[in-house]
């Protein structure tokens, strides 16, 4: 199956091994732009858009089939590296269980949740995050008559800081230049009725690739807890952690630097 035509898809660097960057959400068009351009540096970087929502609900399944389209297009034998962030991460492990021989190394960056146990945690630590002031700031959003896909990323906007450690702002994703609603809530619906009905994670077993999961301590994703999870299925799964660093490590002041180097040199070596 081809991507459809509208599918946008951005190229970063000029020579080197390829890559694909993932973006998460879902939904979260262009968020992994920063992620992207600081692997342009050593690689070809394919930054492919996920499928906007339409007429059909979206599925796992959908963008699977779209990310095989867009591999595809870079020839039979180009096997890429993925990196993927959040929601990315995950669409990354559902590519490489269908495919397992089309896809080479893959790093899963602020990986999503695969149990409902680590789901708890993740809202846990995200309330206890949450003072009065924003609580405030999110009635006052949901109340508003704004779009909806408008809404969410200004929910988006609002709830950043409890994603991040000491992030410098200045590198903000400007590069998200849509959220679409819509293709957030399908896809993730589609994601838990798969955890819920027990393929994911237990597909991932029939992933071949090296992987590498890299994660920061303060992001309310429980690192450990999800990487306990996948490595029931994924042996080879290796895990980093940095203790001062949120979600996005590349936005992160005191890790940024070496999170794209020890990325960077772990792709190179299994490239």
């Amino acid at each position: 199956m081809n991507p459809p035509s509208r599918l946008t898809i951005r190229t970063h660097g000029t020579s080197g091994p390829i890559v694909f960057v993932l973006h998460g959400g879902p939904g979260a068009m262009g968020d992994a732009e920063p992620l992207a351009r600081g692997l342009a540096r050593q690689f070809r970087v394919v930054e492919p858009w996920q499928r906007a929502s339409g007429g059909e609900p979206l599925t796992v399944a959908a963008h699977v089939a779209d990310l095989h389209g867009v591999i595809e297009m870079q020839g039979p034998e180009a096997r890429p590296a993925m990196v993927g962030h959040s929601w990315g991460a995950m669409l990354a492990l559902a590519y490489a269980a269908a495919h397992p021989y089309q896809v080479g190394p893959l790093v899963l960056v602020g990986c999503g949740t695969f149990d409902t146990t680590s789901r708890a945690q993740l809202q846990a630590t995200l309330e206890s995050r949450t003072d009065a002031h924003l609580r405030r700031k999110i009635r006052q959003l949901r109340a508003s008559s704004s779009d909806t896909g408008e809404k969410l990323y200004c929910f988006y906007r609002l709830t950043e800081p409890l994603y991040g450690y000491d992030p410098d702002m200045a590198d903000r994703p400007g590069a998200v230049v849509r959220f679409d609603e819509r293709a957030h809530f399908e896809t993730w619906n589609d994601m838990v009725r798969l955890q819920d009905s027990g393929l994911y994670p237990a597909a991932f077993a029939s992933i071949v690739s090296p992987i590498l999961m890299l994660h920061g301590a303060y992001d309310p994703h429980p690192g450990q807890m999800i990487r306990d999870v996948l490595k029931a299925y994924i042996p080879q799964l290796e895990y980093r952690q940095w203790e001062r660093c949120g979600h996005k490590p590349w936005m992160e002041r005191q890790v940024r630097d070496e999170f794209f180097s020890v990325m960077a040199g772990w792709l190179t070596a299994h490239l």
